[in-house]
């Protein structure tokens, strides 16, 4: 096997310390919310798609840029350190707008960020190795993630042990200590990246589909069916407090989820080298949709049903290890190398786009259609699990005209 260029290890790297730094505080600032400034799910379902589709929109402007410049480092470092600088507002922040002006200011870092980064990944490494390169950047980011939870849950367990609510004091101590690594991870991009260059193209690239591989698209249809689906994980996390998780054991459950995250990316990408990308995202999206369907079955609050919700989380990392990196790898298959900036953007704006409505959507489910159809907090997980097997069907049809050579 061919040692894996530079520029993975460096962007490997800078997402790992930057996963140590948001995880801390990402899967709280919902419980922060919901419990010290009393916001309703569905106005948190709200700010998080609406940051989320804010990144997805800049994501597709910075890869266009990004193939427009043939540069993909210096985006990628503007990027990171905008989030960073966002950080410390947090600890001022009283009122749930506020919570949305720093949120947004971290998505804009997030958007400006990932489509160069994820082109700068495509574009350092050779066809036969995509897989697992984009396989390892998503175990390096998930183990930060797991570190980072990890530093979270003893800060939750010494100061506030079994607490069934998030108190202010926890949540504006680990937004300090996250402050750390998120600067470390710049620093890191800086030092460690380097640009790739990129052969000249003829015409400059333009924000439509045309122009792309027809299976490109076909994917991206797939995406928007599947991403209308999948809520906001905070979502899962409020189920999880409904049904009597106290919030360190919460963090518990978030942290052995991404362990097996880390541990299923890697082998993952190494494998769809080998087999293809296609099916380990169709059965990433079957763990998914059963894993939605266990939340939605989970019965009344108790302990059995508090550990099955507990088991279901942690399973939930093998569908992101499934998918995450093996559709980057995938999306690098279907395009030409001076066209994946852009295409990395409209990926990325298809599923932040998408995120908007499906977050919205499921609050409305949870709060008022679902109890009056009669399903309650159940609706929008039976409805996740709906769309995510009709998107596995789709592109299992599919298959064959994604697996063509171009």
């Amino acid at each position: 096997m061919k040692k894996l260029p530079r520029n993975v290890w460096a962007v490997t790297l800078t997402s790992f310390l930057t996963d140590i730094s948001s995880e801390m505080t990402v899967y709280l600032l919902p419980l922060f919310l919901a419990n010290v400034l009393g916001v309703k799910t569905n106005v948190i379902g709200l700010i998080d798609g609406l940051a989320e589709t804010t990144a997805s929109l800049l994501k597709l402007f910075s890869g266009w840029l990004s193939d427009k410049l043939r540069s993909r480092k210096w985006l990628t470092v503007a990027g990171y350190s905008i989030s960073t600088l966002a950080k410390p507002f947090l600890l001022i922040a009283n009122s749930w707008g506020a919570v949305l002006t720093v949120r947004l200011a971290d998505r804009v870092g997030k958007g400006i960020r990932n489509s160069p980064r994820d082109a700068l990944v495509a574009d350092s490494v050779d066809e036969s190795q995509r897989g697992l390169a984009f396989g390892l950047h998503r175990a390096g980011d998930t183990a930060g993630a797991a570190i980072g939870l990890f530093i979270a849950l003893i800060v939750v367990a010494y100061t506030q042990r079994g607490a069934i609510e998030l108190a202010p004091q926890t949540f504006h101590i680990l937004v300090v200590i996250s402050i750390i690594p998120a600067a470390l991870g710049v620093l890191a991009l800086i030092v460690g990246a380097k640009e790739v260059s990129l052969k000249p193209s003829g015409t400059l690239p333009k924000f439509s589909l045309a122009g792309f591989d027809s299976r490109f698209r076909f994917f991206l249809l797939v995406v928007f069916i599947f991403t209308l689906g999948n809520s906001s994980d905070v979502f899962l996390v409020l189920r999880a407090q409904e049904r009597g998780l106290s919030v360190t054991t919460i963090m518990g459950m978030i942290l052995s989820f991404n362990i097996l995250y880390a541990v299923v990316s890697g082998p993952a990408g190494r494998l769809s080298d080998r087999v293809g990308r296609n099916r380990l995202i169709i059965a990433g999206w079957i763990v998914y949709g059963l894993v939605y369907l266990g939340f939605a079955l989970g019965g009344a609050a108790g302990e059995a049903s508090r550990w099955t919700l507990f088991a279901l989380y942690t399973l939930y990392g093998a569908y992101y290890g499934l998918t995450e990196g093996v559709g980057k790898a995938l999306i690098a298959d279907l395009v030409e190398q001076e066209q994946r900036g852009t295409a990395y953007g409209l990926y990325n704006t298809v599923v932040g786009v998408t995120t908007l409505p499906a977050s919205f959507i499921a609050g409305v489910l949870w709060q008022g259609l679902g109890s009056f159809l009669g399903f309650g907090p159940s609706a929008p997980f039976l409805f996740g699990a709906m769309l995510a097997i009709t998107a596995a069907i789709m592109l299992g049809i599919g298959v064959r005209t994604a697996d063509q050579p171009n």
